[in-house]
Parts: C-alpha cells; sequence; structure tokens
C-alpha cells in the first residue's frame, strides 16, 4: 500500500494524492475540515438553523460551545463563529448553528437567505468553555437576550436530565423573534423549565434591579449569560457587588471596552491601504470603514477570529490599556476586535 502511494506521488507531482482525493470526496479530505450543509430549517423570520454533516475529522464538541464556519460569497471567503445548537450525540453525527441575520451581515444573509441543501462550508474544530461542568450544579440561572440563547439552546437539549432547577431568562424584541421560542414554552409549560420571557419592543429591557426581583434565590445559582455588551456589563456589575463573580459565566457577542489607545495611522501591508484612526476605534473597525476584508468572528460570538500579525509599531488593548509593540519582523500576534493604534502601526492584511 505504502509503494503504491509513493507511486501515485510521484505520478500527481507537484500534487499530492490527497489533492486529487480532495475533489472528489470532500468530507473525506486530510487536507481541509469540510462540512455539507443537509438541511436548511427556518426559526423565525431572520434566523435558521444550518445543519450541517461535518467531514471525517470532526473531533465533537461539547455543549455550548461554538464553531468557526467559512462560506464563499462572490469569491471570497468568509469566516464567522457560531454556538453548536444540537447534541454532539446524534446518531447521523449531524451538528446544527443557528444563525441570525445581522443587518449588512455577508455571513448570516448568506446561511439563512440563500444557502442549499448540498452547499459545502469550511469548518473548524469547535472551541469555546460557555460549558456545564459535571456534575451539573444544583440550581442553575440562563440569562440571554436575542441569538444569546443559542448556546444555552444547546445546553438545556443535552444536559438538562441532569438539571433539577433551571430558570431562563430570555429577551427578544417581540414574541415572533423568540428563537426557539416554542421550544423553551412547552419545557416551560412540561416544568422542565421557569422561563422569564422579556419583549423589549413593548417591556423594556432587564436590568439588574430587576433581576433580583425575578429571580429572588439568585445568589444561589450557578448563571451563564450571553447577549449584547451591555446586557453582560450589568450582570457583571451586580455579580461583582455581591461577591458573586466566580458564580457568573459570559459569553460575549463583543469584546468590553475600557480603555483607549492614542490613535495613529494603520498601514495594512499587503493591501497597501492606510487609514487614521483614533484611540477609541478598534484596528478592526478601522480596518473595515478603509475597504480592507478583515478576518472575524466577533460579532457573532466568539472571539479569535481576528488574530492578526503586527508587523511594526503599537497598539493599545482597549479592555484594560495594555501596550503591545512590535519592530519590524516580530510579527507579534494581536486581537484586532479589541485593540486600537497607539501611534503607528502596520498590520499583515
Amino acid at each position: 500500500m505504502e509503494r503504491a502511494r509513493d507511486l501515485a506521488a510521484l505520478v500527481t507531482t507537484p500534487l499530492l494524492p490527497e489533492h486529487y482525493l480532495d475533489r472528489l470526496d470532500p468530507l473525506g479530505s486530510t487536507l481541509a475540515l469540510r462540512g455539507r450543509i443537509s438541511a436548511v430549517l427556518p426559526e423565525t423570520r431572520d434566523s435558521a438553523t444550518v445543519v450541517i454533516r461535518p467531514g471525517r475529522g470532526w473531533a465533537g464538541h461539547v455543549p455550548g460551545q461554538f464553531v468557526r464556519v467559512a462560506v464563499d460569497v462572490d469569491g471570497v471567503r468568509h469566516w464567522r463563529a457560531y454556538s453548536l445548537t444540537w447534541s454532539p450525540d446524534r446518531a447521523d453525527g449531524a451538528i446544527a448553528i443557528t444563525v441570525t441575520v445581522v443587518p449588512g451581515g455577508t455571513v448570516s444573509e448568506h446561511l439563512v437567505r440563500r444557502a442549499r441543501v448540498g452547499d459545502l462550508v469550511h469548518l473548524e474544530q469547535a472551541a469555546g468553555d460557555f460549558v456545564l461542568p459535571r456534575p451539573a450544579p444544583a440550581k442553575t440561572l440562563f440569562v440571554t437576550a436575542g441569538s444569546g440563547i443559542t448556546p444555552v439552546m444547546g445546553i438545556l437539549r443535552d444536559r438538562l436530565d441532569e438539571l433539577s432547577d433551571v430558570v431562563v431568562v430570555h429577551s427578544a424584541r417581540t414574541p415572533s423573534d423568540v428563537v426557539f421560542g416554542g421550544e423553551l414554552r412547552m419545557l416551560d409549560g412540561l416544568r422542565r423549565i421557569r422561563l422569564v420571557e422579556r419583549h423589549t419592543s413593548t417591556q423594556g429591557r432587564v436590568d439588574a434591579d430587576e433581576l433580583e426581583s425575578l429571580v429572588p434565590d439568585l445568589d444561589e445559582r450557578e448563571t451563564w449569560a450571553c447577549g449584547p455588551a451591555g446586557l453582560l456589563d450589568s450582570l457583571e456589575a451586580l455579580f461583582t457587588e455581591r461577591g458573586l463573580e466566580a458564580r457568573l459565566h459570559v459569553e460575549r457577542f463583543q469584546p468590553a471596552v475600557r480603555a483607549t489607545g492614542t490613535g495613529g495611522t494603520i498601514t495594512f501591508t499587503r493591501t497597501g491601504t492606510t487609514t487614521v484612526s483614533d484611540g477609541s476605534r478598534s484596528l478592526l473597525d478601522a480596518g473595515e470603514e478603509a475597504g480592507v476584508l478583515m478576518p472575524s468572528g466577533c460579532r457573532m460570538g466568539i472571539c479569535f477570529g481576528c488574530v492578526v500579525p503586527l508587523r511594526e509599531g503599537s497598539v493599545r488593548d482597549l479592555r484594560d490599556g495594555t501596550l503591545t509593540s512590535a519592530l519590524p519582523g516580530d510579527g507579534v500576534l494581536v486581537q484586532t476586535c479589541v485593540t486600537a493604534a497607539a501611534g503607528a502601526c502596520d498590520l499583515d492584511l
């Protein structure tokens, strides 16, 4: 067998046999992890669950984790991160992500409106630590808003039998905008969970003070929260004030900004683009405004899709003010969604 492969490699040089097998069987490829869409299931008017059969290299996931998915749109490959919403133990091996359209979102619009059964997508392995421990806590609270319900639904579908006392506080604009609304309400009706459903168009947002009245035993609950920055910031302040920081686990759509840099000229060396940015704007936003194709998974939930090499110059972390500098040849990796220019800087993009 080894000799046959060596002969095949000689015949197909400069390509390897794997390159040809990759064309014939994309899901069996050892060169790249891919998946094939097997269903697109509408959830609301602006969201859908995309069912994917992953290739043989898929290592599985833990409920609550996310996966980075890439689609090719108009000849450009775009990566985004989405929470996994199905149990990992399905007999058919399929996984699912539930996507809500983001205004102007290239990938979310494509997956919800235009993706078709049979389409191939590119995948990375599952990642993230927004997961339940084992054994599960005696009392749990999930606080979510909008598409922040997606990792929580993945957890509930897999671990609910292990949970004896579950409260879900979820906010969406209207009843019809509640992703998984029917399933959540059914679980509430069966008393598997206690659902507190808030419709912000008529009832406003849940704030920290109201959460205490909605969940009187808040101090006794291990809490997982996912949603917009304002919601998570208020929860972090509340739990810190009560000395309960260790009981709160958050998953952010976007990083919390707590400091600003000094601003400067940003040069994107591969594209030859230059722009000037102030210290309050992230490198990610500045690059996109300048027309640079920036890698990112930040807006749909999860981190590290936006990391690029800083070839030269200085940037400041918007969360804590930490300064990072690079000399020519260093290639220091920086997370563009949480850093701003702190003087002139060159990015390898």
